[in-house]
């Protein structure tokens, strides 16, 4: 129960900052690796990781669900850091009808892991970095992913917009929700590598 308070304060701080409008300004023209700062390692112990906050928030239900299909739990479970642009549900659910289904059998798990992973950056880039990055790379910013393709990053209307190799769009709906491994950032809808 204490875990689940502590998530939704959280939560709740994020929206609040997202709300209104507070953006941090970075230190770079690239995007600045916020674990490479010291962290304060009891506030690491009570904080879950990447799986453990996305399985305690039932928006990311459908993203649990996936990694555990994929066998990435332990992945994401490790040392880190990592950048997670987390599709939420109404993410999964905007994909044509059997899609997910189909991903989720255990002969689509590669292409499922792909998928996944495409979603993920190595290192800790809350949004202020992120928004900073693209701003002094002309409006766009390419971050490499996991799975070894990349996005594209932009700014409309404020929000950060993901756009993947095959031209599809997702926005960041809340972002820096903290991990002890890294930082997730919800998105509307899943990207997809080549």
């Amino acid at each position: 129960m204490k875990l689940v308070k502590k998530i939704t304060a959280i939560v709740v701080l994020g929206l609040i900052t997202i709300s209104c409008g507070q953006k941090k300004e970075a230190k770079s023209s690239e995007m600045v690796n916020s674990s490479e700062t010291t962290m304060d390692s009891t506030a690491l112990s009570e904080t879950p990781n990447i799986v453990g906050v996305a399985a305690a928030n039932a928006d990311f239900s459908t993203l649990v669900t996936a990694v555990k299909a994929a066998e990435l739990v332990e992945t994401l479970s490790g040392t880190g850091p990592f950048t997670v642009f987390a599709p939420n549900n109404a993410a999964f659910a905007k994909l044509p009808a059997g899609t997910l289904d189909g991903l989720l059998k255990p002969e689509n798990k590669d292409k499922l892991k792909a998928i996944l992973t495409y979603h993920v950056v190595a290192g800790k880039f809350e949004a202020a970095a992120v928004i900073e990055a693209i701003n002094k790379n002309n409006g766009k910013y390419s971050v490499p992913t996991v799975q070894g393709d990349t996005i594209v990053l932009s700014l409309k209307d404020g929000k950060v917009i993901l756009t993947d190799a095959k031209g599809g769009t997702s926005t960041v709906v809340l972002a820096d929700v903290a991990a002890s491994n890294g930082v997730i950032h919800a998105i509307d809808s899943v990207v997809m590598p080549k």
